[in-house]
């Protein structure tokens, strides 16, 4: 056999098998990502809940109007105290007073004329309860009407419920959605196949929290903060980047 021949080959052999050698290199040596959004969930019971309650009262004279409210805000006070509320935890605003009037029009020929009519003069104060015991805040906002029966003009308003540990529970259920993304991300990966692997998160971005009513699937990009309802849901996203190694 022609020796040239047989030295082209085994170069040709040399060559391939370098070749070869530095694919398995680069493959082995290769990385990617893959983008995978994660979250977490829980079920919380408010721990703060705020009241807030409007008394008014309408007479003829200023004089009269704050001196009829005076009386009704004493009897509210009375009322809030007989039913456990700490004095702490009541607040009362200034006084507000506004000038009562109607409009009445006469027919004169083939003119209608105008005219403002005084009424009086009507006061009121903002009545406000802040407590950590939510269940008696809400019992006082059902139970405040019966002050109507005994003439106070009071406008009681739905209470706003709170949870006061928020911002640690944000920190644990952080934790929990950058767990459920890797996790998310490993079943991606097995399941395309290949031999994949998951590896370093190469960024991490925290999203907004949704503090929701119970069962309430409602998202915002600023986040919601739900006050009308005693039991809530707290969701939290994150959107991570890992590496993948073949």
């Amino acid at each position: 056999m022609d020796r040239r021949f047989i030295h082209l080959s085994f170069g040709l052999i040399i060559c391939t098998a370098i070749a070869a050698g530095a694919w398995m290199n680069v493959r082995l040596h290769e990385t990617t990502s893959i983008d995978v959004r994660g979250s977490a969930k829980r079920r919380i019971a408010s721990d703060f809940a705020e009241w807030e309650a409007v008394v008014s009262s309408a007479k003829k004279t200023r004089v009269e109007a704050y001196s009829a409210l005076k009386t009704d805000i004493e009897s509210v006070r009375a009322f809030l105290k007989t039913n456990g509320v700490p004095e702490k935890e009541i607040r009362v605003s200034a006084a507000e007073l506004n000038e009562l009037s109607h409009e009445e029009s006469t027919v004169v020929g083939d003119k209608v004329l105008e005219k403002k009519v005084f009424d009086g003069w009507q006061a009121s104060q903002h009545v406000d309860v802040s407590s950590n015991d939510v269940p008696r805040v809400e019992r006082l906002s059902r139970e405040a009407t019966q002050l109507l029966e005994n003439g106070i003009a009071i406008t009681s308003e739905p209470p706003h419920y709170h949870y006061t540990k928020a911002g640690d529970l944000k920190i644990e259920m952080l934790s929990e959605a950058a767990h459920d993304a890797r996790t998310r991300a490993e079943r991606m990966i097995d399941s395309a196949g290949g031999g994949a692997k998951v590896g370093h998160i190469e960024t991490i971005d925290t999203g907004v929290v949704n503090i929701n009513a119970a069962n309430s699937t409602n998202t915002s990009w600023e986040g919601n903060y739900d006050t009308s309802s005693f039991e809530k849901d707290i969701i939290t996203t994150v959107r991570v980047r890992f590496s993948v190694r073949y």
